[in-house]
Parts: structure tokens; sequence; C-alpha cells
């Protein structure tokens, strides 16, 4: 999908909003901010709020016919047909920012007919903002990025039951990465090639994804359903209810191969 000139407008207005976003998160962090526990024991603090009012208000204000998904938050506008959505996570990573730990960000993309156009994550506390276009790759601070050349050593992210999985002849050169909280953040970590791959547990959500997905896609790589389909975005799961998706794998190459034939004969524990 090419970058039509509203791709690039959304691109420019994101990443406006989602730097604001940042400014305002980065104000609470390692500030030890009001925090509360949502249903199934997900925090979420006075940060995640008040960079989530800014965003929604900033966005919709200036796109009031997109749509809106958030993980804090409700479009409650009258309901109507929308050709494009704004996928939000004010602060995805919540656990780390809570922690003090510098590895979270704001992620903000576009979507339509179910696929991002426009994808930027904000990550204040590492100075960091990675962006991408449709068929214009993806950059950190204005540097184009690429995936891991398939080279070893691999370091991959996942459990350590998957890794032992792997094919012997990748075994030897398999290292395990560190958890980071953010996913988002991780699979930009793909994207870079600090990364070879991560595998994604069960129930991640639109707003994890829709940023980093395009990343990797544009620096060379795919998030992709046990079944090898790429996702689709803005769909409430039949049976859920919600935007939640199932097992996934993050890479590229004969890699992702390999990593998706583990988790089509595995179950997360």
């Amino acid at each position: 999908m090419p970058a039509t000139k509203q791709n690039r407008d959304d691109l420019e207005l994101i990443r406006e909003a989602a730097g604001g976003a940042g400014r305002i998160a980065l104000s609470y962090f390692k500030q030890a901010p009001q925090t509360w526990m949502k249903t199934g024991n997900s925090p979420v603090t006075e940060a995640d709020l008040a960079a989530d009012k800014y965003l929604k208000d900033m966005l919709l204000t200036a796109r009031p016919d997109y749509g809106w998904i958030s993980e804090e938050t409700l479009d409650e506008r009258v309901a109507s047909p929308r050709q494009r959505f704004f996928v939000v996570d004010p602060i995805d990573g919540t656990r780390a920012f809570i922690e003090g730990l510098d590895v979270w960000c704001v992620s903000v993309a576009v979507i339509e007919k179910g696929r991002p156009v426009a994808g930027v994550l904000e990550c204040p506390a590492r100075d960091e903002t990675l962006t991408a276009l449709p068929g214009f790759g993806s950059q950190q601070n204005g540097t184009t990025i690429r995936v891991q050349a398939e080279s070893q050593p691999f370091k991959v992210a996942g459990p350590g039951g998957f890794l032992k999985k792997l094919p012997q002849h990748f075994l030897a050169s398999i290292e395990h990465s560190p958890h980071v909280a953010s996913l988002a953040y991780r699979i930009a970590m793909v994207a870079r090639g600090d990364l070879a791959g991560t595998f994604v547990r069960p129930n991640s959500h639109d707003w994890d994804l829709a940023a980093a997905d395009l990343i990797l896609s544009e620096a060379g790589g795919n998030v992709l359903t046990t079944k090898g389909q790429p996702l689709t975005y803005g769909v409430r799961n039949s049976s859920t209810g919600d935007y939640k998706h199932g097992a996934l794998v993050a890479a590229s190459g004969l890699l992702m191969d390999n990593m998706l034939a583990v988790v089509a004969e595995s179950t997360f524990g």
C-alpha cells in the first residue's frame, strides 16, 4: 500500500501528538505517579490518563471523522461508519514506567481497511522516535532501520521452552533476551535489529501492536498469526468483544518460518 498525501499528513499529525504525549508522560516518570489496577490486574497511572486525554483531544479535534481505539478510553461519539481510526496506547509498558525503567513508549497508529497506514512510537525516556509509512521504510530519529541480517548469533525474546523447540542448528546460536515489558518496544527492537525475533503471548491488543507492526513490516519483517497471516486491526473479537489477538510471532526470513512452526505446535503457559 503506497503512502498517500493523507498518510503523510497523518504521520506528521500523530508524530506531533505522540511527542506531546511523551513529554506529558515524562513529567510523571520517576515521580511516584498515582496508580490503580484495572480489570485483569493491569496497572494504569495518572500519567497514562493525562497522556491519553491529550492525544484524544488533539487527534479528534484535527480528524473528527476518524474513529478512536485506545487502551484507556472509549469513543463516546455517535456510532457511524468510519474509514480511518486512531489506535493509541498512551504508555505501552506501564509496569516498566512504574518501576522507573526507561523501556516504555507512546504508541500511535492510523489504520484503514484493517491495516496501519501511519505509525509512531515515541520513547521519551530513551530520546527515541520511531516512525513508518507504507512504502517509505522505517526510521529511528530520522535514520533508516532494518531487521537483523540472517546471520548468527540470533537473539530472540520469548519463553525458554519455546526457544528450546527451535531446530537444533539454531540452538547453538540462540540467545534469550531479557524481558522487555513494552510489547511495542520489543517489536521495534526486532525492526532495528537488536532482536532477531520475539514470540508474543496471546491476548495482546490492537493498541499494543498497530504502530510497531507497521514499523517492523517497513523494516523488512512481519508480525504474523500462528497461521502465518498478517493482523487485521479495528475488528472486535467475536467471542470476547474486544480487540485482542492470539499468539503471534514477530521476526523475518527463515527464523520467522521456524518460530511459526514452534508456535503452531505449542501452547503458551
